[in-house]
């Protein structure tokens, strides 16, 4: 039996990297673990999320979305969020190859 590694299913079913579909994967799966992550701090620091929507200044909905990844919310609530949640957050910015 032939095995596969996980980038070769993700080549085969979603796309090469650098293709349009690939990359719109990888950026849903971006904002879905962001989301998780923000529900998993909240949730350790024993908040709601109308808690947490009134630390932030927006409504439940709103933090609701952001942990469901149904929204692209504003970079400035996320910031707002992590602050909140009393959280560091780091962000690596990598330069793309120019082609």
């Amino acid at each position: 039996m032939k095995t596969y590694s996980l980038e070769e299913v993700t080549d085969q079913f979603v796309g090469k990297i650098g293709t349009h579909n690939r990359d719109s994967f990888e950026n849903e799966l971006k904002l879905d673990l962001l989301g998780q992550t923000i529900k998993k701090i909240r949730k350790d620091r024993n908040l709601t999320q109308e808690q947490l929507g009134e630390l932030v200044g927006v409504k439940k909905a709103q933090i609701s979305k952001i942990e469901n990844s149904l929204t692209d919310a504003r970079f400035e609530t996320i910031l707002k969020v992590f602050t909140a949640l009393n959280a560091k957050i780091n962000f690596n910015v990598e330069l793309m190859h120019q082609t």
